[in-house]
């Protein structure tokens, strides 16, 4: 190739190829894709549950089936991942209907004319662990829920205070 030297001054009119840039959408951002609805979201995507049983059913059978140690592990975790992401979504369910409720709860007053009032993030805690409580009363874990509760505190409790070796 010939060599050009940098000091010539380039030429007025010079051919520029544009590139047309292209736009990445985000769709949880970006208007086009609509609002997002929880509720309609989980009967639109309904059908996935099914798969995921089924497929944690198949990761079962390939437990009680397989032999090697690492691979029995694996398996065992994904297992466990599997029930834990069911547990959440059956927590979260259940916090999304509680709310549902008390909204619903708070248009009926407000229908009848009343004030609507609004509960704080500490009293819908206090009537989360009152719903727990009664649950764990209904099931029977009522006591060894508590047992591993006072023994929780009791680590915390002997982690603050002093050590002996400052006395």
């Amino acid at each position: 190739p010939l060599e050009m030297s940098a000091k010539k001054p380039v030429p007025f009119l010079r051919q520029v190829v544009s590139v047309r840039k292209k736009v990445h959408r985000d769709p949880r951002f970006d208007d086009l894709s609509g609002e997002y609805k929880p509720e309609i979201f989980m009967k639109t995507y309904s059908f996935l549950d099914s798969i995921k049983k089924q497929e944690k059913e198949m990761v079962q059978k390939q437990l009680k089936k397989c032999r090697d140690v690492e691979q029995k592990e694996k398996l065992q975790q994904l297992l466990n991942r599997m029930t834990q992401q069911e547990k959440a979504k059956k927590n979260q369910q259940k916090l999304r209907e509680r709310e549902l409720s008390l909204k619903r709860q708070q248009r009926e007053l407000a229908k009848q004319g009343k004030k609507p009032f609004f509960l704080k993030k500490s009293e819908k805690r206090k009537l989360e662990l009152a719903e727990k409580y009664a649950e764990l009363k209904r099931s029977g874990k009522l006591e060894s829920f508590l047992n591993k509760k006072r023994k929780r505190n009791a680590v915390k409790d002997k982690r603050r205070l002093p050590s002996q070796k400052n006395l």
